[in-house]
């Protein structure tokens, strides 16, 4: 089985053992490490106005709005911090590592992207990948059977089904290498309904 990606592909296979894995590096944003710096900058100036506004409602002379503003700045801060951590932490690509009846899952560790958004999502998509959650699991036979690859207004999409969550494989790929990745498994693991187009998008 031809086990090449497209020419001009960041995609690459790796073998441990018999096993080969295809490995999907995550994409990064030319504005991630300047917009973690401006984050930490922007953290320093929230601890002076924590602190202040702390130290004011621990006097007792405050106005109460002050605790309402305290609460938001709170929230704001965490979020500033959590998002901070995932820029400066090491990314992890998304792997599937392809068994002989089965093929194990992981999705990785993206870095956040401030320039764009991601492709054919929803407000409360983007909001959502703001809080990412690395899946790591085998696909057996019956998880095999919902792989679609999906033809939507903005691009393709190669999905299984698990549970009720449609769960995107190579999301951050170009629409050639979802092409490509999907024509592998069908031939790896006989499976010709995941070339199905437009019938199934969008559901």
């Amino acid at each position: 089985m031809d086990l090449e990606p497209p020419t001009g592909s960041n995609i690459r296979i790796t073998t441990d053992g018999a096993v080969p894995t295809v490995v999907i590096p995550p994409t990064s944003s030319m504005m991630r490490y300047p917009s973690g710096l401006f984050l930490l900058f922007w953290l320093g100036a929230w601890f002076f106005g924590f602190k202040s506004a702390a130290t004011q409602i621990w006097s007792g002379t405050f106005q109460p709005f002050l605790v309402v503003w305290l609460a938001i700045w709170t929230v704001a801060g965490i979020f500033a911090a959590y998002t901070a951590y995932r820029t400066f932490r090491p990314a992890v690509p998304e792997t599937l590592a392809l068994n002989r009846n089965s093929f194990a899952y992981d999705s990785g560790l993206a870095p956040p992207q401030f320039n764009r958004t991601q492709r054919n999502m929803s407000p409360w998509g983007n909001w959502k990948s703001m809080f990412p959650k690395r899946i790591r699991m085998e696909l057996d036979r019956s998880l095999l059977l919902t792989l679609r690859l999906r033809e939507t207004d903005g691009g393709n999409r190669l999905t299984f089904d698990l549970g009720s969550e449609r769960i995107d494989i190579a999301p951050t790929a170009s629409e050639v290498d979802r092409e490509w990745l999907a024509s592998l498994l069908a031939r790896r693991y006989s499976l010709p309904q995941i070339m199905a187009k437009a019938a199934d998008a969008g559901r």
